[in-house]
């Protein structure tokens, strides 16, 4: 039978107070959600104020006054280690030709010199349409049918919906056939930006070709390839496009020419996403021969308890809640400080064993992983993962998530290679191949074991598709084309 006893034992815990909970919440955090965490704060907490001398000071010493950065404008590089090497390869948008239906858009790798600029007002397309609507002579039933076609047509100027269905939602205030739908949709189909209301890509090429004047030069075999080789187009069979349409060289130039100048997404010309902009945390620049790590000022005020407030404080329970309050407004202010202090010693330990890169670029990219910099700031990796995730890194060499800097490790005759390097080499050797030959992955591939740096073929063809380099027998046609 069993008897009750006590028994003594000691065994460590880890609790996760309060303010080790806000002090990890903080170092996740980008620059624009930490501005709001700390506006609200100061909305709430009367004990916290902003200490506007060291705010001032802080902002005056920020390299470029802590300017803005628009993410278009970021250096184009590598992706980090391979738990972030899932690049997704961008497409032509012909190649996604076969694939598009009426409630998709293609991507375009084409220039867009003859695109207009997105309008950067809050008009949307559909505003947009329906302010011609009503500037046309419809009469209201057919403004009402109007109405319906121009809510099914998406962002990019495609109709989503099927006109039968189109026709079931104006039930039962409108009995309208398909047939009368489509003459209207055919008007609409007129609208600026031309091509706004079509079914497909072929559709809203057409729409715009019509557009020119008869007698442009390749016109009608312009309107040809549109309405049936597009697929050929997008896997660049010119050869076969030239035996279908018996045209030469010079005619299909000019045709193609002509397809290509046309707006494959017309509703993005008037409804453009607004530009997104990172605030770079740290600002990395050259002085006296060493590379120096500074704090971006800019990004936060300077907190500082409110000491009127503070030494008014009682004993009395009717105090307790404003003591609650200090209490917070110090953890706040520790933890920012927390928070200051592992940004710097990461982005100091990134520029250490980057510094070949930031002088002489990406071919010089040392491996690193999380683990490299955790052990050299003896932190935990969770932590250097936490801080390394949307934070930016203002360097000589253009604005880069801290996450840039790490990539996994490719064996070679030196030791170790950086994926990025290995990756920048693969753009240097396309860049100057022979346009005639270019180069398959293979050849890639002996050229670099050539150079020490062991690198299978499908690793190659990896990287190469991460970089939106086609493949060599793409290339050649493409030369061939143009």
């Amino acid at each position: 039978m069993l008897k009750p006893s006590l028994q003594l034992r000691l065994s460590q815990q880890l609790t996760m107070t309060p303010q080790l909970q806000q002090a990890i919440r903080l170092l996740q955090l980008p620059v624009m959600e930490l501005q709001a965490q700390i506006q609200e704060a100061l909305d709430q907490n009367v004990m916290l104020e902003i200490d506007e001398a060291a705010t001032a000071e802080a902002e005056a010493a920020t390299p470029l006054d802590g300017e803005t950065i628009e993410i278009s404008e970021l250096e184009a590089g590598g992706d980090p280690a391979d738990d972030y090497d899932e690049i997704a390869v961008a497409e032509s948008e012909w190649e996604d030709v076969q694939r598009t239906g009426p409630s998709e858009a293609p991507r375009s790798n084409e220039p867009r010199t003859t695109f207009e600029y997105a309008d950067r007002s809050n008009e949307t397309l559909r505003d947009h349409l329906l302010w011609q609507l009503e500037l046309e002579r419809f009469d209201d039933r057919s403004r009402m049918i109007g109405e319906a076609i121009i809510d099914a047509i998406n962002d990019d100027g495609y109709l989503v919906d099927d006109l039968d269905v189109i026709r079931q939602t104006l039930e039962p205030d409108v009995i309208a056939t398909v047939e009368e739908i489509e003459e209207v949709l055919g008007r609409i189909q007129r609208f600026d930006p031309v091509g706004c209301g079509a079914r497909s890509v072929s559709e809203c090429v057409l729409l715009q070709l019509e557009q020119l004047d008869p007698s442009t030069p390749g016109l009608e075999l312009a309107r040809a390839i549109t309405a049936e080789h597009l697929e050929l187009v997008a896997e660049h069979q010119f050869g076969a496009l030239k035996r279908l349409l018996k045209a030469t060289d010079a005619d299909l130039e000019v045709a193609l020419a002509l397809v290509r100048s046309c707006h494959p997404r017309p509703g993005s010309a008037v409804h453009a996403p607004a530009a997104e902009y990172v605030v770079p945390d740290v600002f990395v620049r050259r002085s006296d021969g060493r590379w120096v790590v500074e704090l971006n000022g800019a990004i936060a005020p300077q907190l500082r308890i409110n000491q009127m407030y503070a030494s008014s404080l009682g004993r009395g329970d009717e105090y307790d809640v404003l003591r609650t309050q200090l209490q917070e407004a110090r953890w706040l202010i520790r933890s920012l400080e927390i928070r200051n202090e592992t940004l710097l010693k990461v982005a100091m330990t990134i520029v250490q064993r980057q510094t070949e890169f930031l002088e002489k670029g990406e071919e010089y990219m040392k491996p690193m992983v999380l683990r490299d910099v955790a052990e050299a700031i003896q932190m935990h990796e969770s932590t250097v993962s936490r801080v390394t995730t949307g934070k930016y890194m203002h360097t000589p060499r253009g604005v880069f998530e801290f996450r840039y800097f790490f990539s996994s490790h490719l064996a070679s005759e030196d030791g170790e290679q950086s994926s990025t390097a290995v990756r920048a080499k693969i753009r240097k050797l396309v860049a100057a191949e022979d346009p005639e030959k270019p180069l398959s992955d293979n050849q890639i591939a002996r050229i670099l074991s050539n150079e020490g740096i062991k690198v299978a073929r499908r690793t190659i063809a990896k990287y190469r598709e991460a970089l939106n380099i086609p493949s060599s027998s793409d290339r050649k046609r493409s030369k061939l084309a143009g």
